[in-house]
């Protein structure tokens, strides 16, 4: 193994959970939440609207520290899990998990 190879694997990571929710743009049709809206007269419930439809990717990333983390999912969240010419992301970190290092 190389010394850059070595210096690599002695490196301690930590796993990173993030969820990435993706949803339609504002001004983009959502026909589910519109079905969804529409649905709320015939079971009693008022007092809600805008509802917008999307979903929730979760995910864990090793990385050594959360920044590096979070590059990684804004990169996945831009390029992979969403459309950006309809729809919109948010990040949240759900939790830093154990650290880890790689004692090969």
């Amino acid at each position: 193994m190389s010394t850059a190879s070595q210096a690599t694997a002695s490196q301690a990571t930590a796993s990173f959970c993030f969820a990435v929710n993706v949803t339609p743009k504002e001004g983009i049709l959502d026909p589910q939440g519109r079905a969804v809206e529409q649905s709320l007269p015939h079971l009693g419930v008022s007092g809600v609207g805008a509802i917008r439809v999307g979903r929730r990717v979760e995910l864990t990333v090793e990385a050594a520290d959360e920044a590096a983390a979070r590059a990684v999912v804004e990169r996945l969240a831009g390029e992979l899990l969403s459309n950006p010419l309809i729809e919109q992301y948010g990040i949240e970190l759900i939790g830093g998990a154990s650290s880890t290092g790689s004692g090969r």
